[in-house]
């Protein structure tokens, strides 16, 4: 009769055992291991880094994308032609044209010289036009003194004459006229002095 098969250890087994085959699946009839299952981290929760190290963010810690999109290279401007300005050719000599300048008439004083009639004399004035425009009309008005005897100034007697036109710009014009006042109004032993010349001109 042999003798019983006794264990190397004397001992039994604490834990169950499962027999594998030698091909590597399970031995039928035994349970498959149980599939592990993790959820998603809370917000605010802070998980094991999955190497096994550090402690990860609540977002998991990746990079964050830009939320810009970005042009892409060589891309065409939409701008069309008519949305483009034109250019504005400059002027032969490279100056923008400016408006001419109005017109600038300047007078001297009175020059008087006597006439035959005590009443009467003649006057000329030299007329200016400074500005860059055509004086094209206008009027002269005279003040003659009716001066007495004893060199008093008694009255003065207004006359208006037509102004000489056109005046070109630059333009210098002498012109002469003969001023009278009424004969009543100088008698015998009085004379008329024309002092005063007031123009205006358009």
């Amino acid at each position: 009769m042999a003798a019983p098969v006794v264990s190397p250890t004397g001992l039994r087994p604490s834990a169950p055992v499962t027999l594998v085959p030698l091909d590597g699946s399970p031995e039928a009839g035994a349970n498959p291991p149980a599939a592990v299952t993790t959820s998603p981290p809370r917000p605010g929760r802070r998980t094991p880094d999955a190497r096994g190290g550090g402690d990860g963010s609540a977002d998991g810690g990746g990079p964050t994308p830009d939320a810009s999109p970005s042009t892409p290279t060589g891309s065409r401007s939409t701008r069309t032609a008519a949305e483009s300005p034109a250019p504005t050719a400059p002027p032969a000599g490279g100056a923008m044209p400016s408006s001419p300048a109005p017109a600038a008439l300047t007078w001297d004083g009175p020059a008087r010289e006597a006439s035959e009639q005590r009443w009467c004399e003649k006057v000329t004035v030299a007329f200016h036009n400074t500005g860059g425009t055509v004086v094209r009309s206008g009027k002269v008005t005279f003040g003659t003194h009716i001066i007495g005897a004893l060199g008093i100034d008694w009255a003065t007697v207004e006359s208006t004459r037509d102004l000489p036109a056109p005046l070109r710009p630059g333009a210098d014009d002498d012109h002469t006229w003969t001023v009278c006042v009424d004969a009543w109004r100088v008698p015998l032993g009085m004379h008329i002095e024309t002092r005063d010349v007031s123009v205006t001109w358009k």
